[in-house]
């Protein structure tokens, strides 16, 4: 019996150091790996989204050789727009991709909801991988040092959709839309004779179904992979904003990387945002004509309407020139861009 009772001792102490042994080596093996918890607010198939899974992630934990592992998530499954980036700034979420809901803490942000800036798509791909975009990235860290913007990538070039007729300029008066939490989304509504409803992109699906907006503002990628031609009929291709979206990076995890990983991480984002813009230019044709095959009208703006559209929101352009003094000099830049 005594003999047993040692024997189990024995087993017992065995064990424990197993454990132990086992637990410091898995502690020695994960010691200063790092993980990057990466957040969006867009389906798996927006190129944005999508470079995300087959640019950043996989470039960063190569090139780190496994020391930096990169957890996505999509569809807003870390929080809103909002919600992200909070979590950015206050350390919760190591990368957020957002649009602009900084913008009125940073004014400067609104040059990416600006109306009718750009050429054409590949206009707005140069500008945002140019030094202009570099330059508000370091500004951008003076404002907001807790948060460093990596890089800039495509939202989409914005067009209108409705459940009502939306064929024409005139068709807007009466009509309720979905617009972001921004002055210039809701200034071009209300310019327009519509009226604006801020509602978070997660719940538009159902204030599109049930009838508490008429229509909403977003690119035909983003109809797309938000099923908004489920519950939509007619798509105005306005092109009215091409919108971007910022990859951003919490300053406290960046700061401790080591330049090596720095230069990493900076690449890739470069690297994503590129694959991005290239892979949303090759998709606006397929994605206009995916729409028609489902049923939803889609109507060109004629250059006629696009001037008469221009004019409709001179109030809100004249405004935004007025209010902030750093605009004119950085919208003739972007014009210049070649």
């Amino acid at each position: 019996m005594k003999e047993r009772k040692i024997l189990l001792k024995l087993f017992v102490v065995a064990v424990f150091a197993v454990f132990v042994f086992a637990a410091s080596s898995c502690q020695k093996k994960d010691s200063g790996k790092i993980t990057l918890k990466v957040g969006d607010n867009w389906g798996a198939t927006h190129p944005m989204a999508a470079a995300l899974d087959s640019v950043f992630k996989p470039q960063i934990e190569k090139a780190s050789n496994g020391a930096i592992s990169v957890e996505i998530y999509h569809s807003g499954t870390l929080g809103n727009e909002g919600d992200l980036w909070n979590g950015v700034r206050n350390g919760t979420i190591e990368v957020a991709i957002v649009g602009t809901p900084m913008n009125q803490e940073y004014k400067t942000m609104l040059i990416s909801d600006w109306p009718f800036l750009y050429r054409d798509l590949s206009h707005a791909k140069q500008v945002w991988t140019s030094e202009i975009a570099d330059e508000i990235n370091a500004e951008f860290h003076s404002k907001f040092p807790t948060v460093y913007m990596l890089a800039w990538g495509p939202n989409s070039a914005r067009t209108f959709t409705s459940n009502k007729k939306l064929t024409t300029v005139n068709d807007f008066k009466g009509q309720k839309f979905r617009m972001p939490g921004n002055p210039i989304h809701v200034g071009i509504a209300q310019n327009l004779g519509a009226s604006a409803q801020v509602i978070p992109l997660g719940e538009l699906f159902s204030a599109l179904q049930t009838g508490v907006v008429d229509g909403q503002d977003n690119g035909m990628v983003t109809v797309l992979s938000e099923k908004f031609n489920e519950v939509q009929k007619y798509l105005y291709e306005t092109n009215h904003i091409i919108a971007t979206l910022e990859i951003l990076i919490s300053a406290p995890v960046y700061d401790k990387l080591s330049d090596e990983q720095k230069k990493i991480i900076n690449d890739a984002a470069k690297a994503t945002a590129a694959k991005a813009w290239d892979d949303y230019i090759a998709s606006v044709d397929k994605d206009r004509e995916t729409l028609r095959k489902g049923g939803v009208t889609v109507t060109a703006c004629s250059p006629q309407d696009q001037a008469l559209i221009i004019q409709k929101i001179k109030p809100l352009t004249d405004k935004l020139y007025a209010d902030n003094p750093w605009a004119k000099s950085l919208t003739d830049r972007i014009k210049a861009v070649k």
